[in-house]
């Protein structure tokens, strides 16, 4: 791992969530209105068994729920934190279209929310594709979709190296290459 910062940051990551998960339990409480009751119910002398079984079940389910909630608030999303943002300029292919992307950093991957206007919908076996490039001009598939308002893609390396985010026109021809027919281009950057 100290060959590689992005799997240290991944293990520091997942270190400071068991560390936020174990302080979280410990302030776990029923609420004070639930306790009090539950007092008033050991201190009664002929209260039926049954009653104070609900009671304490109703307080073990108040425990599960927030146990459950501060969870969920710590691992539920997923993300990091992380963010970078994109531009997307038009090419001569489509000089109407524009579009932003926002690139988040999850447990699985590189979320990217796309939105692009001006984008005739495709459809029969004809689709857009992004890509996610290097430097060296490696390109890495994203997603594929027919539209471009409100897009979900997926990627598995970092914006940090793969730095411009391309959207192609593409034909369902069994060729998974690029067809170089750009619309949108954009470079990636730090948001905030």
């Amino acid at each position: 791992m100290a060959a590689s910062p992005e799997l240290a940051g991944l293990l520091a990551e997942q270190e400071r969530a068991v560390t936020l998960m174990q302080g979280a339990a410990g302030q776990v409480e029923a609420p004070a209105s639930l306790r009090a009751r539950i007092d008033a119910e050991r201190t009664a002398r002929r209260a039926p068994r049954r009653r104070r079984l609900v009671l304490g079940a109703a307080a073990a389910a108040a425990t599960a729920a927030a146990a459950i909630v501060v969870g969920l608030a710590v691992f539920g999303s997923g993300t990091s934190g992380q963010r970078f943002e994109a531009a997307l300029a038009p090419t001569a292919l489509e000089p109407d279209a524009q579009g932003d992307a926002t690139l988040t950093k999850t447990t699985s991957g590189w979320r990217i929310e796309l939105d692009a206007t001006g984008l005739p919908r495709l459809d029969g076996g004809r689709f857009y594709e992004a890509w996610l490039r290097n430097g060296a001009g490696v390109l890495v598939p994203i997603g594929t979709f027919n539209e471009g308002r409100k897009v979900t893609l997926w990627a598995g390396v970092t914006p940090l190296r793969f730095t411009t985010l391309t959207v192609t026109r593409e034909a369902a021809d069994g060729n998974q290459a690029s067809s170089g027919q750009k619309v949108l281009v954009g470079t990636v950057r730090t948001s905030g």
